[in-house]
């Protein structure tokens, strides 16, 4: 045990820095490889040719944001999302606050969530979920446009156009992106063309 501990000592720090890192995980290897390809996704939408380009490069982002999901929260956001559909917002609230619960660092399921609040009338709940999806996932383009919708109807156009703009910049080919973009710019800033 002394000659173990004499050795370590002896060691210099440069010599410790030098020692081989333990093996990654097969969950933590899976995890890098997605947020690598998800960073070249992210690329490939803003220079997506056309809508039809971009909408499958936001397939794939959406594929591989649920494969982060753990299967109980999947099957939690997915019976949250049909009773959602079936205007049953209350018990999809209860749903996504499990999933949540379950997985809090999930975006989408906070998205999920804002919706679900939104559809209930509570904006003030529906912008705060939003906003911890943003953190979570600063690139949540879909995030952004519905607090954008939420601005706007508060009010907020300014916010509202800011909210756009970000969701743009991810996204530039979202379907009625660049209309929907002039006209919060034009509620904005007023009348311009």
């Amino acid at each position: 045990m002394r000659r173990l501990l004499a050795l370590l000592l002896l060691l210099s720090p440069a010599a410790l820095a030098q020692a081989p890192a333990p093996p990654q995980s097969a969950a933590a290897r899976a995890a890098e490889a997605r947020k690598a390809e998800l960073d070249r996704a992210f690329e490939a939408l803003k220079s997506a040719p056309d809508e039809a380009g971009a909408a499958l490069v936001e397939a794939r982002i959406r594929a591989l944001w649920a494969q982060s999901a753990t299967p109980s929260a999947t099957l939690l956001l997915r019976r949250g999302a049909r009773e959602v559909e079936a205007q049953l917002p209350a018990e999809a609230l209860e749903d996504f606050d499990a999933a949540i619960t379950l997985q809090p660092d999930f975006a989408d399921a906070w998205f999920l969530r804002a919706e679900a609040y939104a559809r209930a009338g509570d904006g003030g709940a529906a912008a705060r979920d939003l906003q911890e999806a943003l953190r979570l996932e600063p690139r949540h383009w879909l995030a952004l446009m519905s607090l954008a919708r939420l601005q706007d109807e508060a009010g907020n156009a300014m916010g509202a156009l800011r909210s756009l703009e970000a969701a743009m910049a991810i996204n530039p080919r979202m379907p009625g992106g660049q209309e929907r973009l002039r006209e919060q710019r034009r509620k904005a800033e007023g009348d311009v063309t």
